[in-house]
């Protein structure tokens, strides 16, 4: 480690650095909390703890004040998320999430924007089990949460790309190489013997302080940018020459998440600084995580992120930092073009002659209601044991590798079911996205998954009148201003001030390369509607020629372009 002690911002660490460092690798007290039965809560230290294991404690907030008023602690819950690097399942691991939803959950699976399943409402006298279960299945939850490297994301792609499946494993190889070394988690759900006395346990790239704050990678692989890799702290652009992966253009700094009236926070674009082999990507992947391991602010968590760390430093600075960690040089960057970063619904044929098959997930929820049985209809298509699941960044389902003389099975499925009932809903609904927000997410300050269907049905009669309703407008709702759902790079994004209200911003760039930026302030829904009426029937009557909404409401002058995160308030 670096002993240029200037370039590490000033003042106390963070409560959170006494925790990991008292923490014996991420154990604390998490066997005697889980195993007290007077509550159904575990110590406020452990909380922090658990988030390294992939899950966080949360209570449902629809009942609070209901058990408040009967003088009952919270209904205290955990969310369990996995790592499934590349958004990859078998249908075995499938029908397992299903099943343990049922069985320990709360009926319902969640599909995340960063390609992997979440369970809500697990008690915690069924966490060991529900992990467990999942372990029977070769899925894990380590590092799907906390100050580490979270699920890597890759690219969704398999139609178009003859080397998808040599970005996946890269993917995967990142996802292994950055996993924490610590036997925590294998001795606390799995039953594994611990360590005897006297054996000094290390984590070799983590140190015994991890990370300031949560890491995250993305892999695309263009002309999508499923992925948003510019939103992603390290991104990697997949480069190939005569049909060949070669490398990949390296992007570091990017990131969601900020707080409200904090303008020393914001979101940031990734920045793209040099070319890499693909044999060296996973040495840069380590370097670049211990530039941020060592320099990254562990005083103030708000600016912690490794964008900060860039903004600070410099783009020249990483690039030398990392050149003289890895001992190579990074080449010049090679050309790339995105054109999109959503999904393509239905059935596509591949390059190899099978067939991928994508299902519009409404923001990511799958679950059964009375007139959709899309949670059933899926375990179906599982049931028949064929191809794979690929989860998508956009929250959707892909159906891959399904042979011609299978789709006809899966077919029936489809139309029993009204599984492909997403081509009928409008390209704005199609390219919306949500996080869970209320009534589990402790940080939400306003509805989204439960509410941006609601509003997107009335934006949809506007669509209607003036003939946009097949044109596609990347539309994102975040309950509060965290990110979870990269609401800055919707061409219109709202974020959650207060119950009811939101901040809506316009002008993100289609293929994810542009943020937005605030057009109106803590607003409800009838102000939203009647902000958004007469942007898009202006839209509707005066675009150019394929021109996106985002662009549009920059070149008619609504909003400025904002193409670093350091000009988001101004």
């Amino acid at each position: 480690m670096s002993e240029n002690k200037t370039l590490r911002p000033e003042g106390p660490p963070d409560d959170m650095e006494r925790i990991k460092e008292e923490s014996r690798f991420l154990r604390g007290t998490l066997v005697d909390s889980f195993q007290d039965p007077i509550s159904a809560s575990i110590k406020e230290d452990d909380t922090k703890l658990l988030k390294f294991h992939g899950s966080y404690m949360q209570d449902d907030r629809d009942l609070r004040n209901e058990r408040k008023k009967q003088k009952l602690e919270p209904a205290y819950q955990f969310m369990v998320r996995v790592r499934l690097p590349g958004g990859v399942a078998t249908p075995e691991q499938w029908l397992t999430m299903d099943s343990l939803a049922d069985e320990y959950g709360n009926g319902t699976m969640k599909l995340t924007t960063r390609q992997t399943f979440q369970l809500h409402g697990i008690l915690k006298w069924n966490m060991k089990n529900s992990i467990q279960a999942m372990n029977e299945a070769l899925l894990d939850s380590i590092a799907a949460c906390g100050d580490v490297n979270r699920n890597v994301m890759a690219n969704v792609n398999p139609d178009q790309s003859a080397y998808h499946a040599e970005v996946y494993h890269f993917a995967q190889q990142i996802s292994e190489h950055l996993l924490p070394k610590t036997r925590a988690y294998h001795e606390i759900w799995l039953d594994e013997e611990k360590i005897t006395d006297g054996k000094k346990e290390e984590e070799p790239i983590y140190g015994s302080h991890y990370l300031p704050r949560k890491f995250k990678i993305g892999v695309a692989v263009p002309p999508s940018n499923d992925v948003d890799v510019f939103s992603q702290d390290l991104g990697f652009i997949a480069v190939e020459e005569g049909g060949e992966l070669t490398g990949f253009n390296v992007v570091v700094g990017g990131g969601m998440g900020m707080t409200h009236g904090d303008e020393t926070t914001y979101p940031q674009l990734g920045r793209v600084i040099g070319f890499c082999p693909k044999e060296k990507g996973k040495d840069v992947a380590e370097k670049i995580l211990t530039i941020q391991r060592d320099y990254g602010n562990r005083s103030n968590r708000k600016n912690a992120r490794f964008k900060y760390t860039v903004d600070r430093l410099g783009l020249d600075w990483i690039r030398e930092e990392l050149n003289r960690r890895t001992g190579w040089e990074l080449a010049e960057a090679k050309p790339y073009h995105f054109t999109n970063n959503g999904d393509r619904y239905g059935w596509l044929k591949g390059e190899d002659g099978e067939w991928h098959h994508t299902f519009f997930i409404q923001n990511g929820r799958i679950k059964d209601e009375e007139s959709y049985l899309l949670k059933e209809g899926i375990r179906k298509i599982a049931e028949l044991g064929l191809g794979e699941f690929r989860l998508t960044p956009n929250q959707n389902v892909t159906l891959s590798n399904i042979k011609e003389e299978n789709k006809r099975e899966i077919e029936a499925i489809i139309e029993e079911y009204g599984l492909s009932e997403g081509k009928q809903n409008s390209a704005l609904r199609r390219n919306s996205m949500a996080c869970v927000a209320m009534p589990t997410c402790g940080l939400a300050m306003a509805e989204s998954e439960r509410y941006l269907p609601s509003l997107i049905d009335q934006i949809e009669d506007v669509l209607d009148e003036v003939g946009l309703r097949n044109e596609e407008i990347i539309i994102r709702m975040s309950g509060c201003p965290n990110g979870c759902s990269r609401p800055a790079l919707g061409e219109i994004g709202f974020i959650g001030k207060a119950p009811g209200k939101y901040n809506l911003y316009l002008g993100a760039g289609f293929a994810g390369d542009r943020l937005n930026k605030l057009y109106r302030e803590n607003i409800g829904e009838r102000e939203i509607l009647e902000e958004l009426r007469p942007l898009l029937v202006h839209y509707a009557k005066q675009r150019e020629d394929n021109e996106r909404f985002g662009d549009f409401v920059i070149r008619k002058g609504y909003i400025q372009p904002v193409t670093s995160g350091q000009d988001f308030h101004s």
